[in-house]
């Protein structure tokens, strides 16, 4: 098929959101399909208020427009709520285009734990942007189930894989990254920023040392604030590996993610995972024997983590030997809304025919 996938998650951001987007289209080019991606880096942007590393596009409507007159794609996925997802959703919708999204972030949560607007208010842009949606791809029956509390309708699931020979445990002679620091080293990896509630974490009492991987615009604050805490900065590639198999236990605190690809990623690497029970852990750690959840989601981290420093790190890493790229992608398409034939091939016949009639005009004025 030939697939277009409209986002404003895209590299060189570094979050679970672009790391799927970016696995599902190279695993569907090596199926066969055709695949235009429409990301900011094709167009102006601004940095999100709040948080710099976020580029926004602006100015995207009419280019978005030619792309698509361009590519003239089967099938259309909208996998983000900004500005392009906002675009790509007017010209479906005037268009009577066939079109399926995704929801990859509690935005409505997200949000309030920025700024002082209701959880109401998301939850309406929410329902109101998927609504024309012919499916909602989400990654949990959690968050399935959450968004049908909400009035969502067309709810497919939509999994997630790993990377099973990138993150890997650590092999006999390889250095241990953390060497010189205290035992157990609990591990956070991903985006340090208020909604993903890293307090949490840095102020349990555990013993040995704790590791913040990653940027964001909480990092200088909470290292001031927590001085015993080791903050890195980003890593990636042998080095975000390495911090993963040589932790002892990765600790996830977050209650406003969908799903959680790091989970994934310190299970491949043999680390066993303690969370709260929020969408993501509470459908992937139950039953694993490769991690521990909390008793609420407030409460009960720290004998969370405690628990699941005493697991099996091989059965920790069989049980992510489970989770695939291509098993992933494969459910992305089973879920796209492809445009039918021979409606298809008229549409976009005709929608040539017009621009041809229009460039003629100004030249027989």
């Amino acid at each position: 098929m030939r697939i277009l996938v409209a986002t404003d998650a895209w590299e060189p951001q570094v979050n679970g959101v672009v790391r799927t987007l970016t696995r599902t289209v190279a695993e569907l080019r090596a199926m066969g399909h055709a695949v235009e991606v429409i990301s900011p880096d094709l167009f102006k942007t601004f940095p999100l208020p709040t948080y710099p590393e976020i580029k926004v596009a602006i100015g995207c409507y009419e280019p978005v427009q030619e792309r698509f007159k361009a590519f003239e794609p089967e099938a259309i996925h909208i996998a983000t709520e900004g500005p392009i997802g906002l675009a790509a959703r007017r010209i479906c919708v005037e268009w009577k285009l066939p079109f399926t999204t995704s929801y990859h972030t509690r935005f409505p949560e997200y949000v309030s734990a920025r700024l002082p607007l209701p959880l109401a208010a998301g939850y309406a842009y929410m329902k109101w942007f998927h609504k024309p949606s012919g499916r909602v791809m989400v990654a949990t029956p959690t968050m399935r189930d959450e968004l049908a509390g909400h009035g969502f309708r067309n709810i497919s699931s939509w999994s997630r894989g790993v990377d099973t020979e990138v993150f890997r445990p650590r092999k006999s002679g390889e250095p241990d990254i953390f060497e010189g620091l205290p035992r157990p080293i609990s591990l956070y990896v991903g985006r340090v920023a208020v909604e993903k509630n890293i307090e949490a974490f840095l102020g349990l009492d555990l013993p040995g040392a704790k590791v913040v991987v990653g940027p964001g615009p909480s990092k200088d604050e909470l290292a001031a604030k927590y001085p015993e805490v080791v903050f890195t900065g980003p890593k990636s590639g042998a080095d975000l590996s390495a911090a993963y198999n040589c932790a002892d236990v990765f600790v996830f605190p977050s209650l406003t993610d969908t799903f959680g690809l790091v989970i994934l990623e310190a299970m491949a690497s043999g680390t066993p995972v303690a969370a709260y029970p929020a969408p993501g852990p509470i459908d992937i750690i139950p039953g694993s024997g490769a991690g521990a959840l909390a008793h609420s989601p407030t409460e009960g981290l720290k004998e969370a983590c405690l628990e699941a420093l005493k697991l099996d790190r091989k059965q920790v890493r069989a049980f992510a030997e489970k989770f695939s790229w291509r098993a992933c992608a494969e459910d992305f398409v089973r879920n796209l809304q492809p445009y039918p034939e021979p409606e298809k091939t008229r549409f976009w016949r005709r929608l040539r025919r017009l621009a041809r009639v229009r460039r003629r005009r100004p030249e027989a004025a």
